[in-house]
């Protein structure tokens, strides 16, 4: 299945997405091309917010952009890969038959399949600023993400 009609599947169920995905068997090339699109997506969902910044306090819109590149091309999937390492850990506690695969397999899928409401969050952010539509799209991703991580971990730890 594509990326685009495994991100809609995952709106349905997490964790029939994720089990399906382990089923192709630990690809950690796969894992990283998820963090990497994912973060990439990130970055993008900024561009709005920034161009707002640099043009409403006069800051340089390069130096604001090559931060933000930096910060979630190169440092973010190292993040998500030690968050990942303790959410597996969280599952070994609980008893979960997982593996380290699938718990990056997890998250990064998680981040990747909600990204399209974080590019809506970055629109908000660019077009309308800080507010309360803002806080309220920040919301809704943030539920829809933890819905997908823990949805699909818990799919991944009862799967042996």
């Amino acid at each position: 299945m594509s990326i685009s009609r495994n991100i809609v599947a995952t709106y349905r169920g997490p964790g029939a997405v994720i089990r399906r995905l382990l089923a192709m068997g630990p690809r950690e090339d796969r894992a990283l091309a998820y963090i990497m699109g994912a973060c990439a997506l990130f970055f993008v969902a900024q561009l709005p917010r920034l161009a707002r910044e640099a043009h409403l306090t006069g800051q340089e819109l390069n130096m604001l952009l090559g931060g933000s590149l930096m910060a979630w091309i190169f440092i973010a999937p190292l993040l998500f890969y030690g968050i990942a390492f303790l959410a597996r850990i969280v599952g070994r506690v609980l008893g979960g038959k997982g593996t380290a695969y699938g718990a990056r397999l997890a998250l990064f899928w998680a981040l990747l399949a909600s990204s399209p409401l974080l590019l809506l969050h970055g629109l908000t952010a660019g077009f309308v600023g800080p507010g309360i539509e803002l806080q309220g799209v920040g919301l809704i991703w943030f539920c829809i993400f933890m819905w997908f991580w823990i949805g699909g971990s818990i799919a991944m730890e009862r799967t042996p």
